[in-house]
């Protein structure tokens, strides 16, 4: 029997298989709220038979934005606009769907990928102050953030609130908090870009400081039968940065907390990463994690085969796997990978007759 295709639970929440749709942005919102696209991309990532969908990283606050186009969630409008989509559809599709919180810090106010998605100073249509735990840009052709005071701070962690009672409200399934990429959870974690010399910085415990205390006030205020997790960078990849070590310390820290997964990726905070790209590089770093806490980890990175998936599954290497590209790539990535390995997968009675000819069907 494939272990890619038994349940994985989190929290108290059970997924059919241990396949996750990794959020993915979309630079599609406007203003903040989703648009047609985000149902029609959704839409087709919900049928794909996967275990779970986690919604792009979604800002608690406009500053946070990465890009004018990315999703939030911070007022009524931007509620709404994502409520529509969800019932769209959720009507065809029971699969759980997750969002991750984020804010972008320095990494914020940029051009869309597609128009060259490079740093837009405050004074540009388009861009806004950012913030960061110190005034350090993040190279040198992007504007210096503003170090962020313990007002910002205060007012941080209750956007972060705000947006987990509004994801509540609209019936999420799980809330992943974004960690990674070199945005501003990161941007505090890291001694690369936390220069502070207050109690957010300094030792591994103060750069540790905020993350925890965001875990804290989201899990208290989301529903207490729905899981949250985390999405961390386990290593900056570059020396004197972020590394595995203080990785394993942050999530023994949110593991006594019950945080209920880790999403485990690298990279993101600085131009001077040197990453050793091939497949699975990033799965090491998942299981020594693995090995350090009690609650599932989900390993993600240059994981395209069915076999390859199966294997990190079942020997142990991680208790999930995250799918980005590659299920953009083909959308019905989980269809193939239960043909290939023996197993079905949860798909729309519209496309119960689509296998080929002749062969067997892994849907039902």
């Amino acid at each position: 029997m494939s272990q890619l295709f038994s349940p994985l639970k989190l929290g108290e929440l059970t997924l059919d298989n241990r396949i996750i749709i990794a959020p993915m942005c979309q630079y599609s919102a406007h203003n903040g709220a989703a648009s047609d696209w985000h149902t029609i991309h959704l839409g087709q990532l919900s049928l794909s038979g996967a275990g779970l969908l986690i919604l792009e990283a979604t800002a608690v606050n406009p500053e946070g934005r990465i890009s004018y186009g990315d999703l939030g969630l911070w007022n009524s409008e931007t509620q709404q606009a994502l409520d529509k989509s969800l019932k769209a559809v959720r009507q065809y599709s029971p699969m759980p769907i997750g969002i991750q919180l984020a804010h972008a810090g320095r990494k914020a106010s940029t051009e869309k990928p597609w128009d060259g998605g490079g740093a837009l100073n405050p004074t540009d249509e388009n861009g806004w102050q950012t913030l960061a735990p110190s005034a350090v840009a993040y190279d040198d052709n992007s504007p210096v953030p503003k170090a962020m005071s313990q007002s910002d701070i205060d007012s941080l962690i209750n956007d972060f609130v705000n947006a987990t009672k509004r994801a509540d409200e609209l019936g999420i399934n799980l809330i992943e908090l974004h960690a990674a990429h070199g945005y501003l959870l990161h941007q505090f974690l890291s001694p690369l870009s936390n220069k502070r010399d207050d109690e957010y910085g300094g030792s591994l415990q103060n750069r540790m400081r905020i993350v925890l205390d965001v875990f804290n006030a989201v899990r208290a205020e989301f529903n207490s039968s729905k899981p949250v997790g985390i999405r961390i960078s386990a290593t900056d990849w570059v020396e004197g940065g972020w590394d595995l070590e203080q990785s394993i310390a942050l999530a023994k820290a949110l593991d006594e907390l019950g945080c209920d997964f880790i999403h485990v990726s690298t990279a993101g905070l600085s131009p001077k990463q040197q990453i050793p790209v091939k497949p699975n590089f990033q799965v090491p770093f998942a299981t020594a994690i693995k090995k350090a806490v009690s609650m599932p980890v989900i390993a993600v990175g240059l994981i395209t085969e069915p076999q390859q998936a199966e294997n990190i599954v079942s020997e142990q290497q991680a208790d999930g796997v995250a799918l980005a590209r590659g299920i953009l790539y083909n959308p019905h990535w989980p269809w193939h990978a239960a043909a290939e390995l023996g197993a079905t997968v949860k798909a729309p009675k519209q496309y119960l007759r689509s296998s080929p000819h002749g062969q067997p069907s892994p849907i039902k």
